[in-house]
C-alpha cells in the first residue's frame, strides 16, 4: 500500500510532481471521499454541490485538475456524495478505485460519516494508493492529535483509520507555540516520532512501510 499525506490539494505542485508520478498512473480510477465538510457549510445537497459538484462546486476544479495533471481523465474521478450516495453505492465506488482521496476539513466529522456509511472495513481492505491533505492526511493514522486552532480549541487525540501507526503528524506547521507544545505532549505521552509538515510545503509518502519525507518536513523524536 502507498500512503500519501499532504498539506493541500495542489497535488501537482513542482516539488511533489516528480515523486508522485512514479505512483499515479493515467489508468487509475480515483474516488474522492468528500466527508470532511463542516456541518454549517453543507446542510443540504445544494450546499454540498456548491462545494464539490462539477457544475458549480468551488473546490471541484482544483481537486480534479490535480489528477488530470498526471494523465488521469476527469471521467475516472468520482466523488462520494454524502447526500445522494447510499452505503452500497459508496462501497462500490471504493472497491472499484485505485486511489482513495480524503479531503481537508474536519477529520473527526469525516470519521463520523465513514462510520455512518459503514465504510471502515472496505476502506481498510484497499490495497492501492491512499492519499489526502490536511484532515485527509491525519485520518490515515490509527490515532492522531490536533493542536489548538479555530476549529479545535483544545489539544486532543482522535481515532483515525489504522493504515499507519508508527508516527504522529502535525499539519500546517508554522512553529507556533501551541504547535510546539502539542508536539512535545505527543512525544512525552506516546513515545513516537512526530513529523511536522510546513504549511503548503511538506508531505510524507509511505511506500509499504518505508517513509519518505517530501519538501519541508521536520522530524521530532
Amino acid at each position: 500500500m502507498i500512503n500519501i499525506l499532504l498539506e493541500g490539494y495542489d497535488i501537482d505542485a513542482p516539488w511533489l510532481y516528480d515523486e508522485l508520478k512514479k505512483y499515479m498512473q493515467p489508468t487509475h480510477r480515483v474516488v474522492v471521499i468528500a466527508f470532511s465538510f463542516r456541518d454549517s457549510k453543507a446542510k443540504s445537497l445544494a450546499d454540498w454541490n456548491c462545494l464539490y459538484s462539477k457544475s458549480n462546486g468551488r473546490f471541484y476544479e482544483g481537486i480534479v485538475s490535480g489528477f488530470t495533471a498526471y494523465g488521469i481523465s476527469e471521467e475516472n474521478v468520482s466523488f462520494i456524495n454524502y447526500f445522494t450516495d447510499t452505503k452500497e453505492s459508496a462501497k462500490e465506488k471504493i472497491e472499484n478505485a485505485d486511489i482513495l482521496y480524503f479531503l481537508g476539513g474536519l477529520p473527526d466529522r469525516m470519521m463520523d460519516r465513514i462510520k455512518e456509511f459503514d465504510l471502515k472495513d472496505v476502506l481498510m481492505k484497499h490495497k492501492g494508493i491512499v492519499m489526502g491533505y490536511s484532515a485527509g492526511a491525519v485520518i490515515q493514522l490509527a490515532e492522531y492529535h490536533l493542536s489548538p486552532d479555530d476549529d479545535y480549541p483544545e489539544f486532543k487525540y482522535y481515532e483515525g483509520l489504522p493504515y499507519l501507526n508508527d508516527f504522529y503528524l502535525e499539519v500546517h506547521y508554522e512553529g507556533k507555540d501551541a504547535q510546539k507544545a502539542a508536539i512535545q505532549k505527543v512525544l512525552e505521552e506516546r513515545k513516537k516520532t512526530v513529523y511536522a509538515t510546513a504549511i503548503m510545503k511538506g508531505a510524507i509518502l509511505v511506500d509499504n512501510g518505508i517513509i519518505k519525507l517530501l519538501g519541508d518536513v521536520e522530524e521530532y523524536n
